[in-house]
């Protein structure tokens, strides 16, 4: 006897943009766009000033409303009929500390980038005036080259540093440059600023024998919403006799990678021109930090 069939998707099948659409939650997406829309407001929002401003009926509204402030997302003061966006979501982001999910999200793109590069991989992170390195790929080649996981070094002397430093809030940018300034006096200083604004243009950073002759380290940001680095996914690409991933291929795939760590954490990418920008060669290492 054949089995029976059901209408609903399989457990793991991929719908269509118009089949998501069709397997929408009203309910759900009321909830959302009263979230939003009091997440842009610096008063207090009656029920009929909601229903107004999303166009719905205040019928429509009224259970959606009356949940969220049962559930403590959005509140009124005392003696006003205004609501409020609460903490509650600021609180729950919290519970999940940004270091544990940037690692949750890239550890396993990671991993499959680094087959299809042929090459270790690493992400870091600004630690002050340092990068750490706080997860890393090893290449499936029999020979390689890897960065310890806690491994630190100065920022503005490493690829991944100076694009996390291009890609920082403006005040944490200001403060970085202060201090670069302050412990680079000179046209060292000026040098370098001008460098990380060129990297914050074409999107990565790529420089052959920095820190170790024979390899070239390409970096590409990890952005949030905001378009600011969480972290740094950088490849030491290291060359063998027996090529089997080019240097053109390994840096699509890599770029491939950031930018689906990005997507995941809200941000977005630009692509670069491939091939990438010719090779910068190495020039007198930046007093340390």
């Amino acid at each position: 006897m054949p089995a029976n069939k059901s209408n609903a998707p399989g457990k793991h099948a991929a719908l269509s943009p118009s089949a998501k659409r069709l397997y929408g939650a009203p309910a759900l997406e009321k909830g959302i766009d009263v979230l939003e829309l009091l997440a842009g407001m610096s008063r207090g929002v009656t029920q009929s000033e909601i229903a107004g401003l999303l166009g719905r009926s205040l019928q429509e509204v009224y259970r959606v409303v009356m949940v969220l402030e049962r559930r403590g997302y959005i509140q009124r003061r005392p003696g006003e009929d205004g609501y409020f966006l609460s903490n509650r979501l600021h609180e729950l982001t919290h519970r999940y500390p940004p270091l544990r999910r940037l690692l949750d999200i890239a550890v396993p793109i990671m991993n499959a980038a680094s087959v299809e590069t042929y090459q270790a991989l690493h992400v870091a992170v600004l630690d002050h005036l340092d990068i750490r390195v706080v997860a890393q790929v090893d290449s499936p080649a029999p020979l390689g080259f890897r960065l310890r996981v806690g491994t630190q070094n100065p920022a503005v002397a490493t690829a991944s540093g100076r694009v996390l430093i291009a890609y920082q809030p403006p005040p944490m940018k200001a403060w970085i440059y202060a201090e670069i300034e302050r412990l680079m006096p000179g046209s060292g200083a000026a040098n370098l600023e001008r460098r990380i604004s060129a990297i914050a243009e074409r999107g990565y950073e790529m420089i052959a024998g920095e820190g170790l002759q024979g390899i070239i380290d390409v970096s590409f940001p990890l952005l949030d919403a905001e378009s600011c680095a969480l972290g740094v996914l950088t490849m030491p690409y290291l060359s063998s006799a027996k090529e089997r991933v080019s240097f053109e291929a390994a840096c699509r795939a890599q770029f491939k990678a950031a930018d689906a760590i990005t997507h995941a954490l809200g941000g977005r990418l630009v692509q670069p021109a491939f091939p990438l920008a010719p090779i910068r060669q190495k020039r007198p290492p930046a007093r340390p930090l």
